[in-house]
């Protein structure tokens, strides 16, 4: 099972947490779920329900 671990608000953002995740080896998957003209678009970020902490902890460590 997938968790979301960060909801990035605009895609720079969403690339930058990606990047800094893949690079310590973790699967990540990531999904649009909202997108509008006037207020951008929100990109959930999810890796396996088992690495979930250990990915948030990169996310911390990196100041994302």
């Amino acid at each position: 099972m997938w968790t979301v671990i960060y909801m990035a608000t605009d895609k720079d953002t969403a690339h930058k947490v990606v990047q800094a995740i893949k690079d310590e080896g973790f699967l990540v998957k990531t999904r649009e779920v909202m997108k509008s003209k006037k207020h951008g678009c929100c990109i959930e970020i999810s890796v396996p329900e088992s690495e979930a902490q250990e990915a948030q902890n990169v996310i911390l460590e990196k100041n994302l």
